[in-house]
């Protein structure tokens, strides 16, 4: 269980193998409800190699000390988060 923002993390390991890594994070929120988004690459048991890059966003709640994760959104590829941002750039240029 992790007790500091640092200590979050995607990345997964199984058999010694690290199944899914993560490239990067960004903080967007600290407190008792964190909010970080994660650069990550899935193994390909079939092509021995990570796939493509992907994102996810993840909310904690730190309880009793620790942090556990409350929610997840996943964008699947380049494209979906090119996409998304593209939707957040065009709202926010209408103030």
């Amino acid at each position: 269980m992790a007790e500091t923002v640092d200590d979050l993390t995607v990345e997964w390991e199984e058999g010694g193998l690290v199944t899914v890594k993560e490239l990067d994070k960004k903080v967007l929120s600290k407190g008792a409800w964190s909010t970080i988004i994660y650069k990550y690459q899935d193994y390909n048991n079939k092509l021995e190699d990570y796939g493509p890059n992907k994102f996810t966003i993840r909310r904690y709640q730190k309880r009793n000390g620790v942090y556990s994760q409350k929610s997840k959104f996943n964008i699947s590829s380049e494209d979906q988060a090119t996409q998304l941002i593209e939707a957040l750039q065009g709202w926010l240029e209408e103030k």
